[in-house]
């Protein structure tokens, strides 16, 4: 018979509470055995105060005021162990003090059947512990526009997208929760990146550099590339680069057309993946060929913060401006409509005007038709990527770069034959 069938439930929930406050008094007595200046706690005093937080729960009942005054008594005690420590020692932490305030609500949260909290509680207690040198050394590798750049990401996902109403407004049926999440999406998949370069800045060369900076902006990737290629002498290098950034974009836009309309990504995904793997073999064939100088380079392009809020704002007036251009484009213009504007779009800003399909596939316009747009925009978008290597670049890359990118923009457009 189980274990849990012999002891009554109270029983278990004792041992629970022996369990995990034995854990956390286990981990600050292999700390306390390292040093020999005065530390608080160990194996015994941890489940003693897991015990203390069980019995104050249970005797109270369902009043909440001992259950906080016997913390508070337990604080005290405590606060005393803190001063004793920093009257002694110049650098005392305050970790274990705190681990003690834990344990005491890990006993009352067990009591009152919360045991996946405590347990979740008690394993984070633990990590956050034993992982202090990582932690200490990663917030040091940290730098504070990092963390601010962080919690930018938090404010776009965490604090505005909950807050906007999520239904549909004016005659062109604009949705504020809908319009943001698209924001949301591109500017996770940007800051997917972007962490991975900051994560990778000495590591790779040339080729990572073009497979990371394609998720971010296969544009920006493109016109930083040709720049440093203009004064090396890596042609085969650097067009290679630029064309493996390419065909990132495809991997990219297939991604984000899974997360917002599954017709469109039925209809695209098989062709986008294919053209992405095309373009990264080739890329990568083409970058290993043999230039005038074999030196090993690393990358320099370090990518802008994703997550500026004006950029985000700017962009959702764009996505905005998208939804009502291609409502008008589809009544007046019809299909020609739809792929003129792709092609104007794919110039400039290819992510507005994509997302846009993925909102009006299937209502505004049917599926096959902005199907059409997107390819005729990633492929507009490749041939203005090849004009800026062109420009940007050194002669030997321009003239490498322009035809491969021409070659992926017609390649791209394959697909409309049988749209």
């Amino acid at each position: 018979m189980d274990l849990y069938r012999l002891l009554p439930p109270e029983g278990v929930k004792i041992v629970l509470v022996l369990f995990l406050s034995f854990l956390i008094g286990l981990e600050r007595e292999e700390q306390k055995s390292s040093t020999t200046s005065y530390f608080f706690g160990g194996v015994r005093t941890f489940p003693l105060i897991g015990f203390i937080g069980y019995s104050i729960a249970l005797l109270s009942g369902t009043q909440l005021l001992p259950v906080t005054l016997g913390f508070l008594v337990v604080g005290g005690f405590l606060l005393l162990s803190y001063w004793h420590k920093i009257s002694h020692s110049e650098t005392a932490g305050v970790t274990s003090e705190m681990s003690g305030l834990t344990t005491y609500l890990v006993g009352a949260l067990i009591y009152y059947d919360h045991l996946w909290i405590a347990t979740a509680l008690s394993v984070a207690s633990l990590l956050l512990l034993e992982l202090k040198v990582g932690l200490e050394a990663l917030a040091k590798r940290t730098a504070p526009q990092e963390i601010l750049t962080f919690a930018k990401f938090l404010l776009l996902t965490a604090v505005i997208l909950p807050a906007l109403p999520r239904q549909e407004f004016g005659p062109f049926h604009i949705n504020p929760f809908k319009t943001w999440l698209v924001v949301v999406a591109v500017s996770t998949v940007s800051y997917g990146s972007y962490v991975l370069q900051k994560a990778t800045k000495e590591h790779g060369g040339v080729v990572l550099a073009a497979l990371l900076g394609g998720a971010y902006s296969s544009t920006a990737t493109t016109v930083a590339m040709s720049r440093r290629a203009a004064r090396e002498q890596r042609p085969h290098l650097f067009s290679g680069g630029i064309l493996i950034a390419s065909g990132m974009m495809y991997l990219r836009l297939a991604a984000l057309l899974t997360l917002f309309s599954r017709p469109l990504a039925a209809t695209l995904a098989p062709a986008f993946l294919a053209l992405a793997a095309a373009a990264i073999a080739t890329g990568w064939f083409w970058s290993h060929r043999p230039d005038p100088v074999t030196s090993q380079l690393k990358r320099e392009f370090e990518p802008g913060n994703p997550l500026e809020l004006m950029a985000a704002f700017l962009f959702a007036i764009l996505f905005l401006a998208m939804l009502v251009a291609t409502q008008l484009v589809v009544t007046y213009l019809g299909r020609a409509g739809i792929r003129i504007l792709g092609a104007v779009m794919g110039v400039a800003d290819v992510d507005p005007f994509i997302m846009g399909m993925t909102q009006a596939a299937g209502t505004l316009t049917p599926v096959n038709v902005a199907a059409s747009g997107v390819l005729i925009a990633a492929a507009s978008n490749n041939l203005a990527k090849g004009v800026y290597s062109y420009i940007l670049a050194d002669r030997k890359t321009g003239l490498q770069s322009l035809p491969l990118l021409v070659a992926l923009a017609v390649a791209g457009l394959l697909p409309l034959f049988w749209l």
